[in-house]
């Protein structure tokens, strides 16, 4: 069985008020399940541009193997200002490199060799990255080991129910939070159920493998068919929260291709988590006593 894991979608640079940082959850999350010893690949699209050359760089310095094609779009920036008391206000730019992701032989033949890949909704806002995106689903081999994660990711408007439930359908594990969640009831139509019921309804309407529900410092779940498994949330000294989200993900993903138990899968990657949101940055190198968990 080849074990390359995917992330897909999103390559992009956060413009913040002290500089640009390297953003877009796909790289978050093929960066760390490398780090966990798997052959992982970001698959994206950069602009013919000083930008693009710039995101290339950058995951070659960190090792990050990549399929990123260079289209004529420029390459995805995000603007983050921040209002008089703080709070972040992102402009997520359109008509963009990633908006334009082609399905070519070389992806055929990765999608073909693939293990895991983990996809969201942000990048399938424009049709020729969801094109791309649901070509990738369908190409992948459909055999039990296969996991298609839908790590759900919403942001601003940038979604449709149609849009959703065709991801739902195609994918075999669902991750989502719980303002999402409520989002994603709304848009269904499941409103006055409470959280674990919603998710016990999703995991049957699409016939999941797993649940994956995320609810910040009020614990997580992994809900399986007839088992769920609740995990505290650590309380550590927060750096930052960006990119906490996409090492769970990985660090779950790694430790159940790894034959690890749904809990044990679990209880690493909300330590491993919990560790990202200790460092500055969405790409901490982890500690070794974590890695050595898989």
């Amino acid at each position: 069985m080849n074990q390359i894991v995917v992330g897909m979608g999103e390559a992009l640079w956060d413009c913040l008020p002290e500089g640009k940082k390297i953003g877009g959850a796909p790289a978050n999350f093929a960066y760390h399940v490398s780090q966990f010893g798997f052959d992982s690949r970001v698959v994206s699209a950069v602009g013919i541009d000083a930008d693009g050359d710039e995101i290339l760089d950058v995951f070659a310095q960190k090792g990050l193997r990549t399929q990123i094609e260079r289209v004529p779009y420029p390459t995805g920036t995000v603007q983050v200002t921040l209002d008089a008391v703080g709070v972040p206000c992102y402009e997520i730019k359109e008509g963009v490199a990633w908006d334009n992701i082609p399905f070519t032989n070389e992806l055929k033949r990765l999608a073909l060799n693939t293990r895991a890949v983990c996809f969201g909704s942000l990048a399938q806002r424009n049709e020729a990255s969801r094109i791309t995106i649901n070509r990738f689903l369908d190409t992948m081999p459909d055999g039990a080991e296969q996991l298609k994660i839908f790590d759900i990711n919403l942001r601003q408007g940038f979604y449709t129910k149609e849009i959703l439930c065709d991801s739902m359908r195609r994918c075999n594990v669902l991750k989502i939070n719980d303002e999402e969640l409520v989002t994603i009831s709304r848009i269904f139509g499941y409103p006055g159920i409470d959280l674990q019921d919603k998710c016990w309804i999703l995991l049957a309407k699409y016939n999941l493998k797993m649940l994956i529900l995320t609810c910040g410092t009020n614990g997580s779940y992994v809900f399986t068919p007839g088992v769920v498994s609740f995990q505290e949330t650590p309380r550590v000294p927060v750096a930052d929260t960006v990119g906490a989200g996409d090492s769970f993900t990985a660090a779950f993903t790694s430790a159940i291709l790894s034959g690890k138990p749904v809990q044990e899968a679990h209880k690493l990657a909300v330590e491993v988590s919990a560790y990202v949101c200790t460092q500055s940055g969405a790409m901490p190198e982890l500690p070794q006593i974590l890695k050595d968990r898989i």
